[in-house]
């Protein structure tokens, strides 16, 4: 059964090429690899397209800026797969991991699965770490300890089922992956030992980016929402959880992180509501 994966991309020159070696090494071979360029500045488009040239295996679309849920729904368009897979440009994987992630679906006891052996690529940089502890996940790991055998982000789907809904709902928003799940009402399944790696930030300034992103997503409360979240990550908030979680975790790095992040958030949601664009 052949597989496509689709993978948006918008300015990871530093870590696009690492993500393509490692799927070219799947021992799952009835592949195709489709990168969507989201709009990048940088070398990504580039480097892309010198592996397209290089593998037959490797597609390069391009695309405006529009954020990942466009980017991945434009990518499933052009797929030939009878399963979509959907990474980050930013991960890497097992050897198997394409054939574990896919086994439960191919098998018939499942649409569609994601994968609980996500683990931290480098978990050695002091902002990971920082990253990590802010998000309360499991050490070396990108989720918290328990975490539940069904979630609503989608790795892997039947194409039939992503076609049925019409795929993402393209808002370019930080939780655009969950809206796959909220348009078929239905979760993804775990599917066990598909062991990948996916990179938290790693400076202050992906830091700040990311959370300026994550700040800009859409709250259950509206504009209230955003303004709640802003003042929850304003200074004197951020600088009091910043200086206690640096303490109880004995990482005196987290304070500097606190600032950096919750000023990310306070911007994105600031940013939000005057209006402004919903994409990273």
């Amino acid at each position: 059964m052949k597989i496509s994966v689709i993978i948006p991309s918008f300015n990871e020159e530093n870590s696009i090429g690492e993500c393509l070696e490692s799927l070219l090494k799947q021992t799952y071979k009835d592949l195709e690899i489709i990168v969507i360029d989201d709009g990048s500045t940088d070398k990504t488009k580039s480097l892309v397209a010198q592996y397209s040239k290089e593998n037959p295996k490797i597609t390069l679309l391009k695309a405006d800026h529009k954020g990942p849920g466009p980017a991945r729904n434009l990518g499933a368009s052009h797929s030939s797969g009878k399963i979509l897979v959907f990474v980050d440009s930013d991960m890497t994987f097992e050897p198997d991991f394409i054939k574990k992630l896919v086994d439960p679906i191919v098998a018939g006891n499942t649409k569609g699965t994601f994968s609980k052996e996500e683990y931290v690529a480098k978990p050695e940089n002091v902002w990971s770490k920082c990253w990590t502890i802010n998000e309360g996940w499991e050490e070396d790991k990108r989720h918290p300890k328990n975490y539940p055998n069904k979630q609503k982000v989608f790795r892997a789907i039947l194409k039939s089922e992503f076609d049925k809904v019409g795929g993402f709902t393209p808002t370019g928003e930080y939780t655009d992956d969950w809206t796959l799940s909220e348009k078929l009402g239905y979760l993804a399944d775990s599917a066990p030992a598909a062991v990948f790696y996916h990179k938290n930030p790693e400076s202050l300034a992906e830091v700040f980016n990311q959370a300026k992103w994550i700040g800009k997503r859409k709250y259950k409360l509206g504009a209230l929402g955003k303004i709640i979240a802003a003042v929850r990550a304003s200074l004197p908030i951020s600088a009091v959880v910043g200086i206690w979680k640096s303490v109880v975790h004995n990482q005196p790095a987290f304070f500097v992180f606190k600032l950096a992040y919750d000023f990310g958030v306070f911007s994105g949601a600031i940013s939000s509501l005057l209006g402004g664009s919903s994409a990273k």
